[in-house]
């Protein structure tokens, strides 16, 4: 199995664990569709995805998953308060206009919400652009600048200072080093190379 794919297998599984079973699912940057899919097989969730480029859509149609393009806000202020169990932004923060909106938004229409991203406070980022005064390219951050993600790179301390700013309650994080599968347990904002967190108000 390729590294990516082992990655994705490790957070997929973390989130899957703290899914339940039955449950309504929201997926926020859904993409493809490989997510819900696992959930849906794993957990009998109704599952929604949303996700903006309509070739991924497409993708997630062909997998008998339900999803819509479009712009996540706005969709999710089509739904009453508490409408999903639970919104899943896996890897996608990074990349939406106004996360903070979003977040606030996704905690309105869910009892809970995992949010997944890259820790951009990770120790090689903070190496690689300290001696090379360039973007990171490393395990964590493997994209050129011109082909670069994340728009709003966050890291573990950004995103507990947020949670304390805005009274969220985080229920229970994941830490993940590096390898992306092995548990982080100390000074996370340096050592962890990925965060998860289920979020509740």
């Amino acid at each position: 199995m390729q590294k990516a794919a082992v990655k994705r297998t490790v957070d997929m599984q973390i989130i899957a664990d703290w899914v339940e079973p039955r449950s309504r699912v929201l997926d926020l940057g859904c993409g493809r569709g490989v997510l819900l899919e696992s959930l849906v097989q794993q957990k009998d969730v109704f599952a929604v995805g949303v996700d903006l480029e309509f070739e991924k859509i497409s993708a997630c149609v062909k997998r008998g998953i339900t999803a819509y393009q479009g712009d996540m806000l706005e969709f999710m202020r089509g739904f009453a308060d508490g409408h999903f169990d639970r919104v899943i932004f896996s890897r996608t923060l990074e990349e939406v206009p106004d996360p903070g909106a979003v977040i606030d938004e996704a905690l309105r229409v869910a009892k809970a919400v995992t949010v997944g991203f890259v820790n951009h406070g990770y120790w090689k980022n903070r190496l690689d652009a300290l001696r090379y005064g360039r973007k990171p390219r490393n395990e964590v951050y493997k994209t050129a600048w011109h082909e670069s993600r994340p728009a709003n790179p966050v890291s573990v301390a950004d995103f507990e200072e947020f949670c304390a700013q805005k009274n969220i309650r985080i229920a229970r994080r994941a830490l993940l080093r590096g390898d992306w599968k092995t548990r982080c347990t100390v000074r996370p904002n340096f050592f962890a190379g990925y965060a998860l967190y289920d979020l509740t108000r």
